[in-house]
């Protein structure tokens, strides 16, 4: 039976006519794909180490991140979650290094349709993996700006008319509101104040994500390593960044990065 043992980090996807994972297990990254269908077996070993600092913890922060490089790194500030409060583009951040190379690069604004149609902003290289990550089934750019902050106020402007948020159970369970994302485009574009509207994308491309599960359950149960250290069962699909397994379980990858773990089949 081999085994493989190590920290994780959330699932590396590679967006072909349908999406394959890697898992990024201690220095090796493991094909999941080709377990589909087949019994495995995860324990967590009962120690987690800061994705950032590797210092061993109790618990993590921003999904893998120990407190103190939470507060202090550029990774975990503030506009990683509300792009809108980044100030980069002042020359504030707490790595200007950092910030220049992430933050004032391309950033795009871009409707997704998950379980409903939502906005959301994104560096330009994570197109489509940050699509992926969300388990959109179709997404479409609706605008390309020079830095974070700009591409915050687009979202900003247009969270009071979609959603910025996924629903996970609704995603995993295939339960989607239909829906035209060009019209959908259409429409942001006519309620976004004029001063943005020069960051308008004319492209009208739908990209359409296929995912390894053929047959989404409709039974769900988020299970967590901290309460269930041993899993042996089946998967039988993966979808954004949650392995689905035959007894209606669903494990999140990425919430538990730092997580040592071994895996066997």
């Amino acid at each position: 039976m081999p085994e493989f043992i190590g920290n994780i980090k959330k699932m590396i996807v590679d967006n072909n006519k349908t999406v394959s994972y890697f898992l990024p297990i201690g220095n090796k990254k493991e094909s999941l794909n080709e377990f589909i269908g087949k019994r495995i077996n995860i324990k967590f070993e009962g120690q987690i180490n800061c994705i950032k600092c590797n210092s061993l913890v109790n618990k993590t922060f921003a999904q893998g991140y120990c407190y103190n490089c939470f507060i202090s790194s550029p990774e975990t500030e503030v506009c990683s979650i509300k792009p809108e409060l980044c100030k980069a583009h002042l020359g504030i951040a707490r790595d200007l290094l950092w910030a220049n190379i992430n933050c004032m690069q391309d950033h795009i604004v871009y409707l997704s349709l998950t379980s409903q149609v939502k906005v959301g902003v994104t560096r330009f290289p994570n197109i489509p993996s940050r699509w992926v990550d969300q388990g959109a089934i179709k997404a479409i750019v609706l605008a390309k700006t020079p830095y974070r902050e700009l591409a915050g106020q687009i979202e900003v402007d247009l969270k009071k008319h979609f959603s910025d948020k996924t629903n996970w159970l609704k995603m995993l369970k295939n339960e989607i509101t239909p829906s035209d994302l060009v019209q959908e485009k259409q429409r942001a574009a006519n309620l976004l104040r004029n001063d943005l509207k020069k960051y308008l994308e004319t492209d009208n491309t739908v990209y359409e994500i296929n995912y390894p599960l053929e047959n989404p359950i409709q039974k769900i149960k988020s299970i967590n390593l901290n309460k269930t250290p041993i899993i042996n069962a089946v998967l039988i699909g993966i979808k954004a960044q949650y392995l689905i397994f035959d007894n209606n379980t669903v494990l999140n990858i990425r919430k538990h990065s730092g997580y040592f773990i071994s895996f066997s089949y």
